[in-house]
């Protein structure tokens, strides 16, 4: 190896990189051995491009050369140089397995080996349980060739330790055909296997800046030449995320004896034999030892599979594997309730890998899909012929998608990534047993049994999620004991402030109740039992950092209210055939944005809604440095690091009295965004996104300005709406002395608008 040449080479791809959109993400690189001796890298093959970047990034991290075992066909022309001084060996070199050896015994380099032998592009390696994959027309299993090399490479540095001792002239000319510099340095070290598995997120084959340039230069592109520029062309240019995971290394010797590969008598005669062994020699103990690779292979094989990264195509294709084909088809919105309960996953102890997308709340699945995740798959399904759309349902094409072999076996082998690439993500989850299983169970669910499902598993995220807050910033373990005085000081309530699901027998009409910024569910409790006695399922969401005591507040954001909210209002939507959205001043607002971002609520009512960040008394916004100081001598967690603001007037014993000054800055953002959506429906002429809409305000409201919902109701651009203007001193209306009238007239609404 020209080591110039191969660091040369490094920087190449380095700068490469920096015209690349993809992004690597590494995980796991502390499973690497670092100087305990030789390593073999076993990978997954689903790129050429592999052969490239992976070296380069497992030398950025050990800061060893690493070879790589490349395709011959390769070698050709200024490729082969380019190849050879990256560290690449042809898999037809016939010195190849003693320049590894001789390479891994002397920690001149790591190694990188594809087992799977092949690119297998349709990433189809099990069947019946078993790893297995087609050259053709036979069924091939994955390669042993790592756990050969591993095997030899430890087979010649114990031969090393007998021969010192037995014949050193046999042990001399060991040292000088590997070339060992070092001879005790070899011998007190050991050879690994580390499982390396690279998953793409999203795969596309598409037109791209590579595929353009090159294919307008060429008369008739191979098949292969195209799928190579659509496929890998798209990953470089339009971007994808690679994860790069390594798995705990296997060590080729076991510590314990009885467990040990070499404690056999066929190799221990070939490890003591004073004749001359050389590397070409058939040893004695070949049977044993292809017994031990084969054994080894499946080892770092269900490895690699297991490390694969599930990501929300692998979700989306897996779910729809499983659904039995049907003349009805499938609802659409049913469909994505199965694959929103197929993230739970992440929090079941399925030994799963998760791209990163799915740690976060994946509600907006359901809702207006805002990352694309959902529209880019069904578009991809729909424009490879997997899938028919029609009035809101989904047809699958059983020809084009069936679980068996011969479904990805009848596609060239390079056509299958652009033909059928949704047979594709699912085949490679399929080793993934566990979750197979799940997504199988989740598939055959009747739509009842999903519902339930669903409305379950939101109640329960939630409850958990207040428990989890007060426990962390009001319970007993959330400070010491002689500071919860002072914290008492700033909170105003430590009753349960727990979201609440008040259930009606009837599943015709479902409210979604949504509380005021610094108040909690318990405050709106008193009109959801009113809503309850007159026959509505009334579901009351926690706003995150509520409910608890302020400094909660202070660690949540816009994001965080938007999602409690979407997932109340799913949790109504499974529970019942109407849906009606409405809330207290900023709950309001947030009822509004939801109506904004999705179709079926049925109407919308809001109670004293601000429309600006103006609305609001100069004393509620501006922060008090005199009130930091106090939080600062409190210790409250983040109290140093926020402003904070008191406001007393009308304070409820539901309702924080203090909030942070980043708490503002939530309702602010909201109210833009409000404004945003407003002028952008006055845009585009959409007067029915919005149903109906009742506003509510009291002439004497001390709190928000009346002239703000006044202007809101003109604003807004409905087929029905109506204006309540109640002369009552307040703010909180929905608990005041004359609270009646008030819920009386909404509770008409509600009727009106969805009976």
């Amino acid at each position: 190896m020209n080591k110039f040449a191969y660091y040369m080479s490094g920087y190449a791809f380095k700068a490469f990189s920096g015209i690349s959109k993809a992004k690597i993400n590494l995980h796991g690189d502390n499973n690497i051995p670092k100087e305990e001796g030789s390593i073999i890298f076993t990978a997954n093959h689903f790129t050429r491009i592999e052969t490239i970047f992976l070296p380069y990034h497992i030398h950025q991290i050990t800061n060893r050369p690493v070879w790589s075992l490349a395709a011959a066909e390769l070698f050709q022309g200024s490729l082969k140089g380019v190849l050879e001084a990256m560290g690449a060996v042809s898999t037809r070199d016939p010195q190849r397995d003693f320049l590894i050896v001789k390479s891994l015994i002397n920690a001149q380099a790591d190694c990188i080996i594809f087992p799977e032998g092949m690119m297998v592009k349709n990433k189809k390696i099990t069947s019946d349980g078993d790893f297995k994959r087609y050259e053709g027309s036979e069924v091939q299993r994955p390669r042993t060739g790592a756990a050969t090399l591993a095997l030899k490479t430890e087979f010649y540095r114990e031969r090393l330790r007998r021969m010192i001792k037995l014949n050193i002239k046999e042990f001399d000319r060991l040292v000088d055909e590997y070339q060992i510099d070092s001879p005790k340095d070899v011998m007190d070290k050991e050879t690994f296997i580390v499982p390396v598995n690279i998953t793409y997120y999203p795969v596309r084959a598409k037109e791209n800046v590579l595929s353009k340039m090159v294919l307008n230069m060429m008369e008739n592109p191979s098949k292969r030449v195209v799928d190579e520029l659509l496929t890998e062309g798209t990953m470089i240019f339009s971007g994808v995320d690679v994860d790069i995971r390594f798995g705990e290394p296997i060590r080729v010797r076991s510590s314990n004896s009885k467990k040990d590969y070499f404690f056999n008598p066929f190799i221990e005669s070939d490890l003591t034999s004073k004749r001359r062994v050389n590397f070409s020699n058939r040893l004695s103990s070949y049977h044993v030892m292809r017994a031990y690779a084969n054994e080894l292979m499946l080892r770092y094989m269900k490895s690699v599979y297991e490390m694969t990264t599930l990501n929300y195509d692998h979700i989306f294709a897996s779910i729809m594997k499983y659904i039995s084909d049907s003349s009805k088809g499938i609802d659409e919105y049913e469909f994505r309730c199965r694959a929103f309960l197929a993230t739970f996953v992440c929090e079941m102890a399925l030994h799963c890998n998760f791209h990163t997308s799915l740690y976060s709340n994946q509600i907006h699945i359901l809702t207006d899909d805002r990352f694309k995740r959902y529209e880019d798959f069904i578009e991809l399904a729909i424009e490879t012929g997997v899938l028919e759309k029609r009035d809101g349902r989904l047809y699958r094409n059983g020809a084009r998608f069936r679980d068996n072999y011969a479904l990805t076996m009848q596609y060239d082998f390079h056509t299958v990534r652009v033909e059928n690439p949704i047979a594709v993500i699912a085949n490679e989850v399929e080793p993934l047993v566990k979750l197979q299983a799940y997504f199988a169970n989740l598939a055959i669910k009747s739509p009842s049994e999903i519902a339930l499902m669903m409305s379950y598993r939101i109640e329960d995220k939630q409850y958990n999620s207040y428990l989890n807050d007060f426990n962390h910033y009001v319970g007993d373990l959330a400070m010491p004991q002689n500071q919860l005085h002072e914290i008492a000081q700033f909170s105003d309530n430590f009753s349960n402030e727990e979201p609440r699901l008040l259930k009606s027998n009837s599943d015709e009409v479902g409210v979604l109740l949504i509380h005021d910024y610094l108040s909690s569910p318990a405050e709106m409790l008193g009109f959801a039992n009113y809503l309850h006695k007159k026959g509505f399922t009334v579901y009351l969401p926690r706003l995150p950092g509520h409910g608890t005591a302020p400094e909660n507040l202070a660690v949540t954001d816009l994001v965080d209210w938007v999602e409690a909210v979407e997932e109340g209002f799913v949790l109504i939507k499974s529970l019942c055939k109407r849906r009606v959205v409405g809330g207290l001043g900023v709950g309001g607002v947030l009822g509004l944005l939801l109506g904004f971002n999705v179709t079926d609520i049925d109407s919308i009512f809001m109670v004293a809604p601000p429309l600006t960040i103006k609305d609001y008394p100069d004393e509620f916004i501006t922060s008090t440095k005199l009130w930091s100081q106090k939080i600062k001598r409190a210790l409250l967690p983040k109290g140093d690091k926020d402003e904070w603001i008191v406001y007393l007037p009308e304070i409820s014993r539901f309702r924080y009295s203090t909030h942070p000054v980043s708490g503002v800055k939530q309702v602010a953002e909201l109210l833009e965004q409000l404004q945003t959506k407003i002028k952008h429906s006055e845009k585009t002429k959409q007067p029915d996104i919005i149903k109906s809409l009742l506003l509510v305000q009291s002439r004497s409201n001390p709190f928000i300005s009346p002239r703000s919902v006044q202007k809101l109701f003109d604003t807004i651009q409905t087929s029905f709406k109506e204006y309540y203007l109640f002369d009552i001193n307040s703010h909180l209306i929905l608990n005041s002395n004359e609270q009646d009238r008030v819920l009386n007239a909404i509770v008409g609404f509600i009727e009106a608008s969805v009976i």
